[in-house]
């Protein structure tokens, strides 16, 4: 479905993003699904391994890498959402997030007992080695932004995950790597991020390196373990988010209007459901209980008639819209609901 009835955020998404089939392996693992988890990590390994100095950020359900975008401009689009699209560019895009998100499910599967590939190990020391050169590189981001490459303070947060992840698995596993430099590296970036990425005059994280918007990436920031719950800029961060990206109690990603706005796409979109339930975890690791089972029932009642959710949600008209159903969405709910407990 469009992002907006009647825009231009029309996109195909009969692909495999890397960084959902990574949330959907740790899903899996959480849930005890543990063949799926293999099938899914192993899937993963294939779509990299050949040249993961290359690694895109979304591959064919058969590992497919050339997903050329077209629009074919003699159709209408649903309800007058035009233009229509298929392949998608964002294929091409820099995603730095990506190699945290990858390198922290590979490390999840080795702890919940997942026997490792012979070549896994390999495929991650060249991923750090890609990461290491680039993390300093603006990158496109966690939402595929259509206008100028930035600094992304979450990108920076997620390549700080990559390192931190390789450390973990040297120190718990005894594989081999230069793991003082991978120490060295993940704390240039936390140094870098809390220097960079911060606003202390309005006490939270920042979309990007000298901006002033607040972005619901941010509310990553503890999920990950960048920094504790109990950390201020913690709390700071999701005051900003539900002071600027609330209107109607649910989370937009980020303001799309205004002279700061970065997607490079007319303005408009409805909440996006994913970053609803971060805000869900976010509230209960704060203490907040009642305000986080508040929004979670809140959100339940969203589901369609089989229980599906989509991408993204319009509350002045009560209609799911964006990609339906979606795996990213339905990781928050699961990702909530045991935090709920």
């Amino acid at each position: 479905l469009p992002e907006q009835i009647g825009g231009v955020r029309n996109w195909d998404y009969r692909y495999c993003w890397l960084r959902d089939a990574t949330l959907i392996l740790q899903s899996a693992l959480d849930a005890g699904y543990t063949e799926e988890a293999r099938a899914w990590r192993d899937w993963l390994l294939r779509a990299v391994a050949g040249r993961p100095q290359e690694m895109q950020i979304m591959y064919g359900a058969a590992g497919e890498r050339r997903l050329t975008e077209l629009e074919l401009d003699w159709l209408p689009g649903y309800e007058g959402s035009a233009p229509v699209r298929i392949g998608n560019a964002a294929v091409e895009q820099f995603q730095l997030d990506v190699y945290g998100e990858v390198m922290d499910t590979l490390h999840q599967a080795r702890c919940a007992g997942i026997e490792p590939s012979s070549y896994a190990w390999g495929v991650q020391r060249t991923l750090l080695d890609h990461l290491k050169d680039r993390w300093r590189e603006p990158d496109d981001g966690i939402w595929e932004i259509r206008g100028e490459q930035r600094q992304f303070t979450h990108s920076k947060v997620m390549a700080w995950v990559a390192m931190d992840r390789a450390i973990k698995t040297v120190e718990q596993f005894g594989l081999e790597g230069p793991v003082d430099e991978w120490r060295r590296t993940r704390a240039a970036i936390h140094e870098e991020v809390c220097e960079r990425g911060y606003d202390a005059d309005r006490g939270t994280f920042v979309q990007h390196y000298g901006s002033r918007e607040v972005d619901a990436a941010l509310l990553m920031i503890p999920l990950v373990g960048f920094l504790p719950a109990s950390d201020p800029r913690v709390a700071g961060t999701v005051a900003a988010v539900e002071r600027d990206l609330c209107p109607d109690g649910f989370v937009l990603r980020y303001r799309t209007e205004g002279v700061d706005a970065v997607d490079g796409l007319p303005p408009g979109e409805g909440a996006f459901l994913p970053c609803s339930f971060w805000l869900v975890c976010n509230l209960q690791l704060l203490g907040r209980t009642d305000d986080a089972e508040r929004l979670m029932e809140r959100l339940l009642a969203l589901r369609n008639d089989v229980g599906l959710l989509s991408e993204a949600y319009d509350s002045d008209t009560g209609r799911l819209l964006g990609n339906f159903p979606q795996a990213f969405t339905h990781v928050g709910l699961l990702r909530a609901a045991s935090l709920l407990g």
